[in-house]
């Protein structure tokens, strides 16, 4: 359901073609070079803070990510930084290609961040239930441990995991300011 801080995606669509908004992804790099909307500034929401001088806080701001959940977190943090007009693309770039509407495609395709996420927190998991079962009992905490840290990235929006996921070498643009190890604290 669309609501006063979030905006559907033929709505933007028609904002950035009138001018006088800006739209920022704030996705990692790797998730901006597969594809995009076009002139989207790439602001990871993890540099929010520090990047929100790059924005002009008299222009309406236009939030986007994945499926939209990174992209409200973005919107409530430019709010408490003094930006009045932000606006969420409800449900992300993927209800922005579900409309049919155009995005810019790179050449580096990697495996999404989630299933990434997926893939490690699975295997961890596999593997601390078998130490269990045959090294010692102990190896369960492993388990409750990853359980716990998916539980708290369900409630909270929040994946450590995931932004660990993205600072690997497989998943790093050239030329993007996440391309160093320092980067995206």
């Amino acid at each position: 359901m669309k609501t006063d801080t979030c905006i559907l995606p033929r709505e933007l669509a028609d904002a950035l073609q009138a001018g006088g908004c800006q739209l920022i992804d704030v996705r990692e790099p790797v998730e901006h070079a597969e594809s995009h909307v076009s002139g989207a500034k790439l602001i990871p929401l993890g540099q929010i803070e520090a990047r929100f001088g790059e924005l002009d806080q008299s222009m309406p701001v236009m939030v986007m990510c994945q499926a939209g959940k990174r992209g409200a977190a973005a919107a409530d943090k430019l709010r408490a930084l003094g930006f009045s007009d932000v606006r969420n693309l409800e449900g992300g770039i993927l209800a922005w290609k579900s409309a049919g509407l155009p995005c810019a495609t790179g050449t580096k395709v990697v495996m999404p961040l989630m299933r990434q996420v997926q893939i490690t927190v699975g295997c961890f998991v596999l593997l601390a239930s078998l130490l269990t079962v045959y090294v010692d009992p102990r190896w369960v905490w492993l388990c409750a441990f990853f359980g716990a840290g998916l539980l708290f990235a369900g409630l909270s929006g929040f994946c450590g995991l995931a932004m660990v996921l993205a600072k690997m070498p497989w998943n790093r643009v050239e030329g993007s300011s996440c391309s160093k190890t320092s980067c995206c604290a």
